[in-house]
């Protein structure tokens, strides 16, 4: 199937007032499983535009506080979201923990992906590696109970990361959203931390 850059994703995107069309990949896993609750702290990874945070601010409403990274500037802005205009290898969690006043996370979500070059293997590699600096960051901030949802590209390493989020946090999930392009190796892993 030919890519569509302009397909029925982005113009409800453009419709419903949301910077890019990722924001149904994220109500869909939400719509599942519950993900946001009002008054959640919500830590956002490699967030720009900003539909995630975005959505996230509609979800935790004003008691909740949204928390986003990314070295691109956000196309939002909202009492409740900070936002943090920083290389996602330099932030440091103790700073994030001093941000949510020493509570730590409900949910940590990262939509995080490398530019891709056209080289899949490279690319592979790429994603998993910023997936596994999510997984550092979620394991230092993340409350028992509290939800790790991550975007990776799928290949040989794809196992192997799914492991490390599995001894970190527990059992996971595997969750390719419908808006999903059919072209995409993206998957998304859902972990749940244990109460301990």
């Amino acid at each position: 199937m030919p890519y569509k850059p302009k397909d029925h994703y982005f113009k409800k995107a453009k419709t419903e007032k949301y910077p890019a069309r990722s924001v149904y990949k994220l109500k869909e896993a939400d719509q599942k499983y519950r993900l946001f609750k009002p008054g959640y702290l919500v830590l956002d990874l490699g967030a720009s535009p900003g539909s995630w945070s975005k959505y996230a601010l509609e979800r935790v409403g004003k008691t909740g506080l949204v928390v986003a990274i990314d070295l691109q500037p956000l196309k939002i802005k909202a009492p409740n979201l900070i936002f943090l205009q920083k290389d996602i290898y330099e932030i440091k969690p103790p700073m994030l923990l001093e941000l949510s006043q020493g509570k730590g996370f409900d949910l940590v979500i990262s939509d995080m992906a490398p530019k891709t070059t056209g080289d899949r293997s490279g690319d592979h590699f790429r994603s998993v590696h910023l997936a596994e600096q999510a997984l550092e960051i979620a394991t230092e901030v993340l409350k028992p109970q509290g939800y790790f949802f991550v975007k990776v590209f799928e290949g040989e390493a794809f196992p192997l990361f799914v492991e490390k989020v599995k001894k970190r946090l527990g059992p996971i999930k595997r969750f390719r959203p419908k808006s999903t392009r059919s072209s995409s190796r993206e998957i998304f892993v859902l972990s749940r931390r244990s109460k301990s």
